[in-house]
């Protein structure tokens, strides 16, 4: 795992706490000190959050499961991060793709990163704080049951609402990417 060298330490947390304090709606019970303190004690989390950054997810701290829920760092940005765009959903459909294969899928790009893709219910969640993926679109982490099939999910929000729908796992377009998070 890379490790983050003293400077860029430096200037990815100045951009984290930034973003921390304009959207504290996000977090209203955290202390960005907490947080800080775990970035610097975790290179693993550390590393993580600048690969987050790096794909312009603009990751910001977001608590699942109400106000006794655990604090997870999120992409947070408006639409789909840029950087992970174009992928079909999974190894799996990567190499049952005979022609026009994608460059990766979004579970190796995750699983690279050190991050998870959002479930539905995370997707949904985090579409509280403001709409996002209006003009692109977000593989969602898929169920057993339809993956099985040779589907995938993924969300956007259209119409005032958000909405979730399938597609062929082996799919990619040039505005779907994924949201990812990691546990702080």
């Amino acid at each position: 795992m890379k490790k983050l060298n003293a400077s860029e330490t430096k200037e990815l947390l100045a951009i984290l706490e930034d973003r921390f304090d304009k959207n504290k709606h996000r977090h209203e019970s955290i202390k960005w000190n907490a947080i800080r303190k775990k970035l610097e004690e975790n290179p693993s989390l550390l590393f993580s959050v600048s690969e987050m950054e790096g794909t312009e997810g603009e990751p910001d701290v977001v608590v699942f499961g109400g106000k006794s829920g655990k604090p997870f760092y999120v992409d947070c940005s408006p639409e789909t991060p840029k950087g992970r765009r174009s992928l079909c959903y999974d190894r799996k459909a990567l190499d049952a793709r005979k022609e026009n294969k994608p460059k990766s899928s979004a579970t190796d790009e995750a699983k690279a990163m050190g991050i998870q893709i959002l479930n539905e219910e995370q997707y949904r969640h985090l579409q509280t704080f403001g709409p996002l993926d209006t003009k692109t679109s977000s593989w969602l982490l898929t169920p057993e049951s339809i993956r099985s099939l040779g589907g995938a999910i993924f969300g956007d929000y259209r119409y005032g609402q958000v909405f979730i729908y399938h597609n062929g796992a082996d799919s990619y377009y040039g505005v779907r990417g994924f949201r990812g998070m990691v546990a702080i």
